[in-house]
C-alpha cells in the first residue's frame, strides 16, 4: 500500500523565546514491509540536511533557533510504500543489543497487577501465542478512555485508574513484557484507520516485543492486533518519553504550547492536498 503522510507540529510562545533547542526523530527508516520513496523534514520552511543515526539505529537531527522567536512549525512529510507481514519487523538497520530493551523506566515500571498480566508469559517457552495473550488482557484490562491519562501518567496509575489511551496500553504491555525477561519497546508512528481517503490523528503508538527465532514483532494493544499495511513506523524507545519524535529545551519566556496534526492519504495521494487540508 502507497501512504502518503503531513505530520504538522507548530509551538507557540506568546512570551517569546530566547532560544529554542529540539531533537527530531520523524525520519521513517526503511525494512522489510516498509519502503521509504520520499521523505523531508523542515523546520520554518528550511528542510533538515543533516541527521546521524543514534543507538537503536534510527535517524535524529538536532535543530537550534537563531534569536527570540514568539512560534516555532516544524513539518515532515513523505510518501512510504507499505506491505502486512503480520507484525514481523524485519530487515531493520543493525542497532543496540536486544537487551537494552529490558530496562525499567520510570513510566514502565511493574508492580504487583502488572506482574500478574505477564504471569503466563515464559521466554522458553511459546513466546508469541503468550504475547498475544498478554495483549489480549492488557486491552480487556484497560478500557480505551481519552483524556484521563497524560504523557506522565505511568503504567501501574493506568492500569490502576478508569482507562487509557495507546501510550498506556502500549505502556502497560512493555512493563509486563519485560517483568518476565522479554525485551520489549514503544514504537510511535503513523496509522490510517478506516476506509476514508484521508484522515486526521496525532501519532499512533504500540509495543514491539523481541521473541527468539522470529524477530521483533509489533502490538497495537489499543486496537487489538499487529500492525499492519495501514502502519508506518517512525521510531521507538524504552518508553514514551523516549520515543518521542519532537522534543525541545525552551529558554526564556514560559514553557508554550504545542499541537500536533497527522494527515495520512491511501493510495497516490497528494501531499499538497493534504496540505490544504491543514490550512
Amino acid at each position: 500500500m502507497l501512504l502518503v503522510v503531513r505530520h504538522l507540529t507548530q509551538m507557540q510562545y506568546p512570551l517569546g523565546a530566547t532560544s529554542v533547542a529540539l531533537r527530531l526523530r520523524l525520519f521513517p527508516q526503511s525494512f522489510d514491509g516498509q519502503r521509504v520513496i520520499d521523505w523531508h523534514v523542515s523546520v520554518d520552511g528550511k528542510e533538515i540536511e543533516r541527521s546521524i543515526v543514534g543507538g537503536y539505529g534510527e535517524r535524529s537531527a538536532q535543530w537550534l533557533s537563531q534569536g527570540q522567536r514568539t512560534e516555532l512549525e516544524i513539518l515532515a512529510w513523505g510518501r512510504v510504500e507499505t506491505e502486512d507481514r503480520a507484525g514481523i519487523v524485519a530487515g531493520l538497520r543493525r542497532a543496540c543489543p536486544t537487551g537494552v530493551f529490558l530496562r525499567d523506566t520510570p513510566l514502565t515500571l511493574a508492580d504487583a497487577a502488572i506482574r500478574a498480566l505477564g504471569g503466563e508469559l515464559e521466554p522458553g517457552g511459546d513466546t508469541l501465542s503468550g504475547l498475544h495473550a498478554l495483549s489480549a488482557r492488557v486491552q480487556e484490562a484497560l478500557p480505551y478512555v481519552s483524556g484521563v491519562t497524560d504523557s506522565t501518567t505511568t503504567a501501574a496509575a493506568a492500569l490502576a485508574g478508569e482507562g487509557g489511551v495507546c501510550q498506556d496500553h502500549a505502556h502497560i504491555f512493555i512493563s509486563a513484557a519485560r517483568s518476565r525477561g522479554i525485551p520489549a519497546r514503544y514504537v510511535v508512528g503513523y496509522l490510517l484507520a478506516g476506509d476514508s481517503e484521508h484522515q486526521r490523528f496525532e501519532t499512533h503508538a504500540w509495543a514491539e516485543a523481541f521473541v527468539e527465532g522470529l524477530g521483533w514483532v509489533g502490538f497495537d494493544v489499543a486496537n487489538g492486533l499487529c500492525p499492519t499495511d495501514h502502519y508506518v513506523r517512525l521510531c521507538t524507545g524504552l518508553d514514551a518519553h523516549d520515543a518521542a519524535p519532537v522534543r525541545g529545551v525552551v529558554t526564556g519566556g514560559d514553557a508554550g504550547t504545542v499541537v500536533a496534526d497527522v494527515r495520512i492519504a491511501r493510495g497516490d495521494g497528494d501531499v499538497d492536498a493534504i496540505q490544504q487540508q491543514q490550512q
